[in-house]
């Protein structure tokens, strides 16, 4: 990387028309929670890139020694960005100085990234009591910095911080600031709602207005203090803006800044503008549950577009609709983003929400009515006494497929892969402080009747343990099988349960090529588990005569 380095996006259909900026590294990080390694720096720069955004704020080398590790390793050749420019993040020069003196301008300037943005207090209380300066020496400072930079060979942005509060309170000022950048080569002005209290009406005629009045070209940058980032960041750009900085799921401190895959989605499939490279858009979901997973933070399942709730029907009309055509309660079809639509089964499912679940999990419910109809009231019966088919797909599959059987004696062996006949759980607590739980099982497999014990560290553990031994000579599956995740709540049950505790337990399975999710509801919750738990054994066994795993 050096200062002759690529500072225009490509690949993307509008070039440098258009910017997409991302500053995850920088403002994202800021989020409480998240803390970023050199190496995960670089490998969220890498998805970024990947993705197809022009510009990547890479951090404030020289604030920050993480920072300027980041650019010094990306200088020297570990990252290596196709459509994206490398962008170093900064202030302008100190007041009384100047900024070939300015140790901190030097840095940028060190750091070789192509791009610098600059960050500038455009709100003359800040200038006056942050700076403890005067307006004239706050845009000297701006002048200095900017045409310094420039004339080293760098491409520069200007983020004008408090711009919108700094403009209803002084708009000479805050405008003053905005010219001293441009007039000295910085090629984006920046209006920044740091404090993230502007609302999407007000933004767009601020920003409207100020394009008018300068002829700049200009770019906002919006925080979600009020919850309406995203809808800022595309206000500001139906008004005339042409660069938006955003940050990957809406990372940032406080309540964050404008979520990237939704500011994308909707210029992109709303205002039409093809911001990214072809075929980019369909990897929107992947990166973001990618860049979740580097910042150690669960996806956010309602996250706009991408979020696995995104284009989740729960209530039967939609459904009902959707049998008809998925695009009456879509807004877009799910597929152009990388997501998926799903169906959710619960007590407000209709008959048209199974059969789609139905179809969606591979079940034939052609010509079954009865079957459905039996479903569903058993489905509605279940989610009243606490039972949720929502997360617990395997579980919904195999009931399905029961109802289906016993309509025809002749598929009754086709869901459990064995009979209970009893369990048994004992809990040792010893002298020591030690807590062993022992089970003994009794099932019925492939005709023979087995009686296996085994311990664990816990009842549930244990159970697991003996059903495995008494199974597994049995099914040469089962040791592909492993328990990955265990979920218990405790529900208060209405109707005859009065307020008797109910536990729900979701379990999730694995066999290293899929997962799937079982639940089970009782009183007891060793008994809910235990429900879970075969449910998932029984889910495996079903695909494995299938025949559509090994």
């Amino acid at each position: 990387m050096t200062s002759t380095a690529r500072s225009v996006p490509e690949g993307t259909p509008l070039g440098d028309a258009f910017h997409v900026y991302d500053t995850t590294l920088r403002d994202g990080a800021q989020r409480e929670g998240i803390s970023y390694s050199v190496a995960d720096k670089l490998a969220v720069a890498r998805l970024l890139d990947g993705l197809g955004v022009g510009f990547i704020e890479g951090g404030w080398p020289g604030a920050l020694p993480k920072d300027t590790e980041f650019f010094a390793r990306a200088a020297a050749g570990e990252l290596a960005l196709k459509h994206a420019a490398l962008v170093a993040f900064g202030s302008t020069r100190r007041a009384g100085t100047t900024a070939a003196q300015d140790p901190q301008v030097r840095a940028l300037l060190d750091s070789q990234a192509p791009v610098v943005t600059l960050v500038a207090k455009s709100d003359r209380r800040h200038i006056e009591r942050a700076l403890r300066t005067d307006v004239a020496e706050a845009v000297e400072m701006v002048r200095d910095t900017v045409a310094f930079l420039v004339g080293e060979g760098r491409r520069v942005f200007l983020d004008a911080e408090h711009f919108f509060d700094g403009y209803a309170f002084d708009q000479d000022c805050s405008l003053r600031v905005l010219a001293a950048a441009v007039e000295s080569g910085a090629d984006v002005a920046v209006l920044c709602d740091t404090n993230g209290g502007q609302l999407p009406l007000g933004l767009a005629e601020t920003v409207g207005e100020v394009i008018a009045r300068t002829g700049f070209r200009v770019g906002i940058h919006c925080q979600d203090d009020t919850s309406c980032a995203v809808a800022n960041s595309v206000a500001a750009v139906q008004a005339g803006a042409s660069h938006v900085q955003c940050t990957a799921n809406g990372y940032g401190e406080r309540a964050g800044n404008a979520d990237l895959f939704a500011v994308i989605g909707n210029l992109v499939t709303k205002l039409g503008l093809d911001v990214l490279p072809t075929g980019a858009r369909a990897e929107l979901t992947r990166v973001s549950h990618a860049l979740a997973e580097i910042a150690n933070i669960a996806p956010d399942t309602h996250q706009a577009y991408v979020g696995s709730s995104a284009f989740a029907h729960k209530a039967g009309l939609h459904a009902s609709a959707i049998k008809v055509d998925p695009e009456l309660y879509n807004h877009i079809d799910p597929g152009t983003v990388g997501n998926d639509m799903r169906v959710l089964v619960t007590e407000m499912a209709g008959r048209a929400s199974l059969e789609l679940k139905g179809h969606e999990l591979g079940v034939d419910l052609t010509g079954k009515p009865e079957a459905i109809t039996n479903a569903l009231r058993k489905v509605k019966d279940l989610e009243a006494r606490g039972w949720s088919f929502e997360a617990a797909d395997a579980s919904f599959e195999l009931l399905l497929r029961e109802e289906i059987a016993g309509l025809d004696p002749a598929d009754a062996e086709q869901v459990a892969p064995f009979d209970l006949e009893s369990y048994r759980v004992i809990l040792d607590h010893d002298r020591d402080g030690s807590v062993v739980s022992e089970a003994t099982v009794k099932v019925r497999v492939n005709g023979q009747r087995v009686i296996a014990t085994a311990e664990g560290n816990g009842p549930v553990h244990a159970l697991d343990a003996a059903l495995r031994t008494a199974l597994s000579p049995h099914l040469p599956w089962l040791d592909d099988v492993e328990l990955t995740d265990y979920k218990v709540r405790i529900l208060t049950a209405g109707g005859d349960h009065g307020t008797d505790a109910v536990t729900r337990v979701l379990v999730q399975s694995s066999d290293r090529e899929r997962e799937w999710t079982t639940v089970g509801v009782h009183g007891n919750i060793v008994e809910a588990s235990w429900l879970a738990l075969c449910d998932a054994l029984a889910h495996k066994a079903m695909r494995v005569r299938a025949g559509s795993v090994s």
